[in-house]
């Protein structure tokens, strides 16, 4: 099946499978690691990426399902070599670890505050509530958050 979408601001054409996840395409065609393949069933968060604007986990959306949407994977956020503010924020409070929930937890923390620019700490813990992270460095992903927030502010 043919799908048209613009992932990290470029247009696709691709001739997927019917029954194809985003996460699949991401990672196994394009070559878009930075996607964990973790759970598979919506449960971590490691597959989080933005569609239209929202996060949502691409193990467990069709990429028929993103005809003629807008993708951006966490390897879309940086431009070039420069890191978004989130991205810095994350590496400043030393809050990727293993790195395996990191992207997911960035994507999360976009997404947030593209519709909240000024969270409180309760907001920044519930819209990462739905990624998991192994090295339990939950305090750090909130304090990121809040400095990205906070560094937003400034520009």
């Amino acid at each position: 099946m043919k799908v048209a979408l613009t992932l990290n601001a470029e247009k696709l054409q691709l001739d997927v499978p019917s029954n194809e996840v985003l996460l699949d395409t991401l990672r196994d065609r394009l070559g878009l690691t930075g996607t964990k393949d973790v759970c598979r069933t919506g449960d971590c968060g490691a597959c989080t990426i933005l569609m239209n604007g929202e996060a949502i986990h691409s193990c467990l959306t069709l990429t028929a399902e993103a005809e003629g949407a807008e993708i951006v994977t966490v390897e879309g956020l940086s431009q070039g070599h420069k890191l978004s503010t989130v991205q810095e924020a994350f590496l400043e409070e030393e809050a990727t670890h293993c790195g395996f929930c990191t992207p997911g937890m960035i994507i999360s923390a976009t997404a947030l505050l593209m519709s909240n620019p000024k969270p409180t700490e309760q907001e920044v813990k519930e819209a990462l509530e739905g990624n998991l992270c192994r090295c339990g460095t939950y305090y750090s992903d909130v304090a990121a958050v809040l400095k990205a927030s906070r560094k937003a502010a400034k520009k």
